[in-house]
């Protein structure tokens, strides 16, 4: 079995680069928090077995910091070329035509993108508005819409990166990710 690398899917320009180390800082981060969401079920089940009190509002911390890793996790998922691939359908068709799949996808993902980034900011300045809080502790729910926010606006600013890289590799005629063999070097 090969050593598994990620040399070859990061980007060589300088934008690329830029994008692909605050994704993978942002990816860490949502991986921190999901850690701390899983220690925080485990002590509020010990909690709940042991003593009989489980932490409060264990489940609205869980909800809440799950939310943030997800928004954390798919800038990186999409720089490398992370998300939905239909590799089933689409790994015997030549080149042009995934990178096309690519290009259209990416569209379409922008434009999810960035609908929920506008939608997110009149959610969160509602849930100000309102002073919503969460049921059982009284979390102020708009606290955690400023860095979605940001997180998908850093999504959407990725989603352009890549369909650009896509355009690129389509005028090129292959991905610039892909490793290239010995026999095409020369």
């Amino acid at each position: 079995m090969s050593k598994m690398s990620t040399d070859h899917i990061r980007p060589t320009d300088p934008v690329g680069r830029m994008l692909y180390r605050i994704a993978k800082w942002l990816a860490i981060f949502g991986g921190i928090v999901l850690s701390a969401m899983a220690l925080l079920t485990t002590a509020s089940v010990i909690g709940r077995s042991i003593f009989l009190q489980p932490i409060p509002g264990d489940f609205e911390l869980v909800a809440i910091g799950t939310g943030l890793a997800v928004f954390a996790f798919l800038p990186w998922c999409q720089i490398v070329r992370g998300n939905v691939m239909v590799d089933f359908f689409m790994s015997a068709a030549p080149t042009r035509s995934r990178l096309l799949a690519d290009i259209m996808g990416g569209l379409i993902y922008l434009l999810i993108s960035a609908l929920l980034t506008w939608r997110m900011i009149f959610g969160g300045i509602d849930m100000y508005n309102y002073n919503e809080l969460s049921m059982t502790i009284n979390f102020p729910r708009w606290t955690t819409f400023p860095i979605s926010i940001a997180m998908m606006a850093f999504l959407t600013v990725v989603i352009i990166y890549t369909i650009g890289r896509s355009i690129a590799e389509m005028r090129a005629g292959r991905y610039f990710d892909e490793p290239v063999d010995a026999g095409d070097a020369g």
